[in-house]
Parts: structure tokens; C-alpha cells; sequence
């Protein structure tokens, strides 16, 4: 077991940075997952801990050791990738045994390790079969199976479940969640999916750009996020923003978005007092508006009229998209919402839970 250092690391292909200045410290046993849009920098970071890359600057540290220079196969770790990567020609027990022959582990050891990781993820009576007899799911617990058989000090997954169905991908991400528990073994995992990373991590670290934007644990970065970026990216659907600037009537302070304005709690006068008429971004999620007639009580409720443009009934939820002024955003309400296309309703935005962030420096105001 083993913890994990990225300290002042910096990957460049030609003048592309592509990771810059990354620092992060994951501790023993943590299930750390690097999130962000496509092309951000979260894969190569993780292929430069891999070996697979060679940094720029900076150092990497496995435990104490610094690893820069230490070639990929002896480095402890093990890789679980986006393509299951398994040998046609060979059976499961083979695939997941081929990295402990060519270590020369004895067949005994080999034989119990395989057996041992097959029960655990329940692929027991698929061993003898070829990765063309299996499905999605069943290849993907194989190539997850091949690496914890090798017992490495620290397991990296690279998108790994990008090619399994949304069913499939649920039920594998709480599969990997267990197989952290049962295991006790540090966890690194890539992904795009902010789902994933929400329900799987003991901490989230944000990447935008190859900038690390913030680290915490997944409900710290929900309830307070750093900057309009991780705000925007962390959430599903994402927080709305709108574009306004504050004022003072009569010793209240009002968010004023022009074709609304909405009163801001009288315990937030002094941190936005420097902002009154000044540009701000206010966010507010999806699931703090709410239909009048549902909201729950003790909410700091502030009325917004909009226009209905479009419903989505969910089942346990409607997602209504709707349009103020030149602000268009969505609500999360209660299913026994009754909102027609073009109606214009009412709203309220629950302001306990506002955000405010400066339009210069996308950071949130606190």
C-alpha cells in the first residue's frame, strides 16, 4: 500500500502543456478521482504516474520514492484502461494470469491469485472461456481482475467504463466502489462523467486545461465550489448562472438580473458588500428552484417569473426548462408540477443556497 505524489508536475507535447505545475497528494487506501472535460490533462497525468509518459518537470512519488526514473514494470502499480485490452487467443484464466508467468510466480501462487480475484468479482465459472464469449461487462471485470491479481500498490483506472451501457455502468461503478472497500488499496480513477466521480470518491480533484482547479470531497465541491468552472461542471444538470449585479433598496441587497431580482440573505450583506452595483454571475443548481405550491418550508424562498420552453418528465422529477428576460435556465421540481410549453409560471429560487461569483476572476465570492 502506498500513497501517492504529484509535486510541481508538468507534462508538455512540443509547446501543448498539456499538465501544468500539478500538485496533489493522495493518501494511502484513498479513493482519489481526477474529473474533467475531454482533452483537460486528468489521462496524461495518470499515464505519467503509469510510466507512460515522461514528465517534463516535477516529481512523482510512490510512498517515498521518487518513480521519474523507474521504468513502468517496477513500479507497483497496475492499469485498468478505457479498452479492455484482453488477448482473443486466450482464455480469461490465461489473460488474467499472463503478467505473474512472464514474473515467473509459481503456479500454485498464480493459480490461488486468479481463483481468489475471480470469486471476488464473481467471473468464477467464466475462466476457461475467450474474451469473444463474453459480454462488455463480463470483458471489463476481466481486465479489472487481470490487474488486481498482480497485488500492486496502487490501482489506476482510465475511463474504464466508457464502452458499457448506462445500466452496465451503474452497476460497475458500484462494483469498483466495494472492490476499494474489500481490497484497502490506494484508488486513482480518470473519468468525464461527474457522476461517477461523485458517487465513487473519497475526494474529487477538478482539472480544467491541465490546471487543477480544486480538490475536496465530492459534497465539499458540490456545496461550495472555487470557481464558475468547477460551479459549472460538478452538478447534474449543471448550476445556472446569470449574469446581473447587486444593489442596495432600503437596507436590503438584491441580486438584480434585470428581468428579475431576487433578495440576498441580510447574513451575506458584508461578503458581497464590496460587489453593490458591480457586476457579479449569480449560480443557483437546478434543484434549489422550486414550483411555489412544493417548496419545501424554511427555505429562503425568492419569486422569479419565467416562461415555460420545455418539460422533461423524469418520473421522480421534471426537469423544466425555462427563460427570463434573455436568461434561460432549468429547474428540478416535483413530479405533481403541472407546467404547459409557453405558460408563463412562477418560481422560487431558494437564496440559502446562492452562489456569487466575480465576472473577472470566475472565482466565488466568499
Amino acid at each position: 500500500m502506498a500513497s501517492v505524489t504529484f509535486d510541481h508536475v508538468t507534462k508538455k507535447f512540443g509547446d501543448v502543456v498539456a499538465v501544468n505545475d500539478l500538485n496533489i497528494h493522495i493518501e494511502d487506501k484513498e479513493f482519489l478521482v481526477l474529473v474533467g472535460p475531454s482533452g483537460c490533462g486528468k489521462s496524461t497525468a495518470l499515464r505519467c504516474l503509469a510510466g507512460l509518459e515522461d514528465v517534463t518537470s516535477g516529481r512523482i512519488l510512490i510512498g517515498d520514492q521518487v518513480v521519474n526514473d523507474i521504468p513502468p514494470k517496477d513500479r507497483d502499480i497496475a492499469m485498468v484502461f478505457q479498452s479492455y485490452a484482453l488477448y482473443p487467443h486466450m482464455t480469461v484464466f490465461d489473460n488474467m494470469a499472463f503478467a505473474l508467468k512472464l514474473r515467473k510466480v509459481p503456479k500454485d501462487e498464480i493459480k490461488r491469485r486468479v481463483q481468489q480475484a475471480a470469486e471476488l468479482l464473481g467471473i468464477q465459472d467464466l475462466l476457461n472461456r475467450r474474451p469473444r464469449q463474453l459480454s462488455g461487462g463480463q470483458r471489463q471485470r476481466v481486465a479489472v481482475g487481470r490487474a488486481i491479481v498482480r497485488e500492486p500498490k496502487v490501482f489506476l483506472f482510465d475511463e474504464p467504463l466508457s464502452n458499457l451501457d448506462a445500466k452496465l455502468r451503474v452497476e460497475t461503478r458500484a462494483n469498483i466502489s466495494k472492490l476499494h472497500l474489500q481490497l484497502q488499496t490506494t484508488f486513482i480513477y480518470v473519468t468525464h462523467d461527474q457522476v461517477e466521480a461523485m458517487t465513487m470518491a473519497s475526494r474529487i480533484a477538478v482539472i480544467n486545461h491541465g490546471v487543477l482547479q480544486q480538490i475536496d470531497t465530492p459534497q465539499n465541491l458540490y456545496d461550495k465550489p472555487n470557481n464558475l468552472f468547477v460551479a459549472g461542471f460538478i452538478g447534474s444538470p449543471a448550476m445556472n448562472f446569470f449574469p446581473a449585479h447587486i444593489r442596495r433598496d432600503n437596507g436590503k441587497m438584491y441580486v438584480d438580473g434585470k428581468s428579475f431580482a431576487v433578495e440576498i440573505p441580510s447574513e451575506r450583506h458584508n461578503i458581497y458588500g464590496a460587489y453593490v452595483d458591480k457586476p457579479v454571475i449569480l449560480g443557483i443548481r437546478p434543484e434549489d428552484i422550486y414550483n411555489p405550491e412544493f417548496a419545501p418550508p424554511g427555505i429562503l424562498a425568492q419569486p422569479v417569473e419565467a416562461v415555460v420552453d420545455v418539460t422533461e418528465l423524469m418520473g421522480n422529477e421534471i426537469f423544466v426548462y425555462l427563460k427570463t428576460g434573455e436568461h434561460n435556465f432549468i429547474a428540478r421540481v416535483d413530479p405533481r408540477s403541472r407546467y404547459t410549453i409557453n405558460e408563463r409560471a412562477q418560481v422560487v429560487f431558494n437564496m440559502a443556497n446562492m452562489h456569487i461569483f466575480d465576472p473577472t476572476t470566475e472565482l466565488a465570492v466568499r
